[in-house]
């Protein structure tokens, strides 16, 4: 089954390391990040979509997060 992610966090190291998390464990870069200024909290926000092959078949209660 094919994977897909969105990760996004506010504009600091915690978003760059949770995307390099994502890499190590063998998730992949789909298409190019995303950077837009949150009104409603009054900060910058970041976003990456990741993808990644793995075993088994799709279900909704397949935790991304885990895999």
């Amino acid at each position: 089954m094919q994977l897909y992610r969105f990760l996004s966090a506010d504009d600091t190291s915690a978003f760059c390391h949770k995307v390099t998390e994502a890499l190590n464990k063998g998730w992949e870069l789909y298409g190019t990040p995303t950077y837009a200024y949150d009104e409603a909290n009054g900060v910058m926000r970041c976003g990456q979509a990741v993808i990644k092959d793995a075993p088994g078949v799709y279900t909704p209660d397949v935790k991304l997060s885990e895999q």
